[in-house]
């Protein structure tokens, strides 16, 4: 469902452009689509039984400061900022590959590894980064949007 998802999201914007479609309402509609998915999509794993919840909670932080920072240069007029190192297409990615990295430790017999101590799942290897480099991505924009603000 996820890769299904981040198709369809790559694909609409494309193919509205391409039909002479696009408008500010579509984008909009997207945008707004776009972050129920993301809260649907972490907010699940947060609460699952394969995820800490407190990680999860920061990891769904992350992701939405991300989203908003980069729409909120935009509503302030110094453009819509896509930069930073964790964006939209990285986390579909990400959440495409934590299932099957937890289906292959599954089927070896596991369900958790130790990093740095840590016993861990897949889906929480995946919430960490999106909480430290989630957060570290809307410190980055928010950081360029006040620097473009005269």
């Amino acid at each position: 469902m996820i890769f299904l998802s981040g198709f369809f999201d790559a694909l609409d914007g494309k193919v509205a452009k391409m039909t002479g479609k696009a408008s500010r309402r579509g984008d909009y509609i997207d945008h707004v689509l776009d972050r129920y998915s993301d809260v649907l999509m972490v907010g699940a794993i947060a609460i699952s039984s394969w995820c800490n919840t407190t990680l999860g909670l920061l990891a769904l932080v992350g992701v939405l400061l991300t989203s908003y920072m980069g729409t909120q240069a935009q509503a302030v007029g110094v453009g819509r900022n896509y930069g930073g190192v964790l964006g939209r297409a990285d986390r579909i990615v990400l959440l495409i590959a934590a299932p099957l990295a937890q289906y292959a430790l599954m089927a070896n017999g596991m369900t958790r590894f130790e990093v740095l101590s840590f016993n861990l799942s897949a889906f929480e290897v995946v919430m960490i980064w999106f909480a430290v480099v989630g957060n570290l991505t809307a410190v980055q924009r928010a950081v360029k949007g006040y620097r473009l603000l005269k």
